[in-house]
């Protein structure tokens, strides 16, 4: 016999699925039983979000896809607010759900509810399995969706009895072969141009295309930049741009919506505007926010358009212009290296200079004002941030999933006290699935960017409700079975690290820090 769960199971292994980052749950029992015999491993979280978070980070750093798995009701409940920042990236994450039985649909059974009304509208594809039969080929689509035109995260409901059914045969993977594209006219259009600008989208980013942007500004002559921050051009990790970015003539965004990042469009007011999208729905927000401003649109996969722009040859014309916005982007804030209190800037300096002694580490950046001086004073030719979306809690997740996959890499995550609560448990799965990461934990005992708020729009005297405590977080990792440190003093971190990483276990560095409002660079 040939269950539903063996079939889910299989055919996901024919995709090259090695990994699966899941909660346990009743529905989806029979799928932890099918996964010994296909041969993929089940990461088990305590939290269902640190299941998704971990599949976005898995499929960043692996360049491919991240599954997770939960259970009904509430399992699938905890598992939404993920996939908002799945969608937000750019990451394909296939999400399995169990749900209550297809026999018993309108009768009131466990946890029986719509799955698909949850999830449509932060998927690019959700559906509900009916028939056994069907399982296979729409995890084939399941997948191929996931991946292609705008990656992101799709999710698939599997009923109780669909699970247990006797099926069929299995179905082997089906190999998706890309179309060439046309880049003639982006050429012609870009080599027109006095001051060029090219936009990336977080699918574009050097960890997931690693050297693409490198080489498509060799090969156009347009300086290019990665977007992948809810800051926009106010990112810290791209210091001053917003004080050439104006004077941009023409700006084509690959994989990039046209949105608040970009101030709508009004960020380069006197600039034509061009873009390449496989959403069409991003193609006509773009004609809506630039309107006449428009020049281009194009409705194709961005990296393919990228590739193809990378094998033309630059002009030189705009060479001047190129080295202004590099130098723009590289600008960065005074580091204030005081022993205490600790200042973020010098705390970020500290990291930086461990960090290149290492080989190809990977940084993970998380979090409010702090997550920003991570962004700007700590980079790695790897790096996952809480993206576009604006969520932030996933770091301590998106480390471990880092660890899945790449065993043999040093990871180091940044992430303010705020950030570190929403899933400090998840030291323990770290512990017990031994992947170990080092979390720099930017202690300012309060919620700094609502603070920030407060003090900005309110005044001094209305300031509440965003203090947190001196709680001891390196105790509380060390209790789970990890590594604590805690770091009062400047000169203490270089030595915590190194002790940190030399422990092989889950380590975190609970940094006491003054709080202070994200680097502003002019």
């Amino acid at each position: 016999m040939t269950r539903g769960a063996d079939v889910v199971m299989q055919t996901l292994a024919a995709h090259g699925v090695k990994n699966i980052f899941a909660l346990s749950g009743n529905q989806i029992m029979p799928l932890f039983d099918a996964s010994l015999d296909a041969g993929v491993r089940l990461y088990h979280t305590r939290h269902e979000a640190a299941a998704v978070y971990m599949a976005e980070g898995y499929a960043q750093l692996s360049r491919g896809l991240g599954v997770a798995l939960v259970t009904a009701g509430a399992g699938l409940g905890n598992a939404l607010g993920p996939l908002l920042t799945a969608r937000a990236s750019d990451t394909p994450v296939l999400l399995l759900s169990g749900d209550s039985p297809v026999g018993r649909d309108g009768q009131g059974a466990f946890q029986e509810m719509d799955q698909v009304a949850l999830t449509q509208s932060l998927t690019k594809w959700s559906v509900r399995v009916t028939r056994a039969e069907d399982l296979s080929g729409t995890l084939h689509k399941a997948v191929h969706v996931a991946l292609s035109g705008r990656p992101g995260p799709v999710h698939v409901s599997l009923p109780a009895d669909v699970l247990l059914a006797d099926t069929g045969m299995i179905s082997e993977a089906i190999a998706e072969a890309s179309a060439d594209t046309n880049v003639a006219a982006l050429c012609d259009w870009l080599s027109a141009a006095r001051a060029p600008l090219i936009v990336l989208g977080p699918a574009l980013n050097a960890t997931r295309q690693p050297d693409l942007a490198e080489r498509l500004e060799q090969a156009t002559d347009a300086p290019v930049i990665v977007m992948e921050s809810p800051r926009g051009l106010k990112d810290p990790s791209l210091g001053a741009l917003t004080d050439v970015f104006a004077e941009a003539d023409r700006v084509l965004l690959l994989g990039k919506p046209m949105d608040f990042t970009v101030q709508f469009g009004a960020a380069a007011p006197r600039a034509g505007w061009a873009i390449v999208h496989a959403d069409r729905d991003e193609l006509a927000r773009a004609q809506l926010n630039c309107s006449e401003r428009l020049t281009l649109r194009l409705e194709a996969d961005p990296v393919d358009v990228a590739r193809g722009l990378s094998y033309g040859s630059g002009s030189e014309q705009s060479s001047a212009w190129r080295d202004r916005v590099h130098a723009a982007c590289a600008r960065r804030s005074e580091i204030v290296r005081q022993e205490s209190p600790i200042d973020p800037s010098g705390l970020c300096a500290a990291v930086q200079s461990s960090l290149e002694g290492l080989p190809d580490p990977v940084v993970i950046c998380d979090g409010g004002e702090f997550g920003q001086w991570a962004q700007a004073g700590v980079s790695a030719s790897r790096r996952i941030i809480n993206g576009v979306s604006g969520a932030i809690g996933g770091g301590l997740c998106y480390a471990m999933a880092a660890r899945a996959a790449d065993p043999t890499a040093t990871v180091i995550a940044l992430m303010g006290d705020g950030t570190v609560g929403f899933h400090l448990g998840e030291f323990e799965t770290a512990v017990r699935e031994d992947l170990p990461f080092v979390a720099i934990v930017g202690n300012d005992q309060r919620w700094n960017a609502e603070h920030q708020i407060q003090l900005r729009e309110f005044g001094a005297d209305r300031l509440h409700g965003c203090a947190l405590s001196e709680a001891r977080y390196d105790e509380a990792v060390a209790a789970l079975g990890g590594f604590g440190a805690l770091v009062t003093k400047l000169s203490e971190l270089p030595g915590a690290i190194e002790a940190a990483i030399g422990s092989g276990r889950p380590a975190c560095i609970n940094v006491l820090m003054e709080g202070r409002p994200a680097p502003v660079v002019a």
